[in-house]
């Protein structure tokens, strides 16, 4: 363990700290007292989709969880550690956020990986997390059957999202807040290539924003 902390964060800190903090001092400390967010965003780990910087949120406003390729886990009970479950738990029961937005991006590699059949993957907690993108990469590779990797992957990235939000619905909590206040389910990509922002609309289908 080392207890030097990298230059690239520190330099980093202090830059946040001599300007957007000072800045937005007042607003942080409203923040101190607590969080309204409005949406809990369900997006990918990958560096370089930062879901604040994409909505130009301000802090407080997304309450957001980031995992390989933002994927809904199925509404499981009982025994093992739920990180993403407790976090929508968490939105939607303490928080109640006005929606859930699963986004996904172009490029994705926990998606590449999954439609190559994840061959050669760690297998200790990476390989059975992608495994439940499975139904969708069946969906997908029945439907495109010898495509290319690329039109497959592209597709998944799309089609993963939409059964990440049919799984949203497996938890009991969500489909009680969906009746009682509304709470609204969302799906979008972002194209890291270009910035274009993807959104599924009603008919199922993605349309350029």
């Amino acid at each position: 363990m080392s207890f030097q902390p990298p230059e690239t964060l520190i330099s980093g800190y202090r830059r946040f700290k001599d300007g957007r903090f000072r800045v937005e001092r007042a607003h942080y400390a409203e923040l101190a007292d607590g969080q309204t967010p409005h949406t809990l965003v369900i997006a990918c780990s990958d560096s370089r989709v930062d879901p604040a910087a994409i909505f130009d949120a301000a802090p407080g406003e997304l309450f957001v969880v980031r995992n390989v390729a933002n994927l809904v886990p199925p509404a499981e009970e009982g025994g093992g550690l739920h990180g993403v479950s407790a976090a929508l738990e968490f939105a939607v029961k303490v928080l109640k956020v006005k929606g859930v937005l699963v986004m996904g991006h172009g490029d994705c590699g926990g998606v590449k990986a999954c439609a190559t059949g994840l061959d050669g993957l760690p297998n200790t907690y990476l390989g059975p997390w992608l495994s439940t993108m499975e139904p969708a990469r069946a969906e997908v590779t029945g439907e495109l059957g010898d495509a290319p990797l690329a039109e497959i992957a592209d597709t998944l990235e799309l089609v993963s999202i939409r059964h990440s939000l049919e799984r949203l619905k497996q938890f009991p909590f969500v489909r009680e807040a969906i009746e009682q206040r509304g709470l609204e389910l969302h799906g979008a990509r972002f194209s890291i290539h270009d910035g274009v922002l993807e959104w599924l609309g009603e008919d199922g289908t993605f349309g350029n924003i």
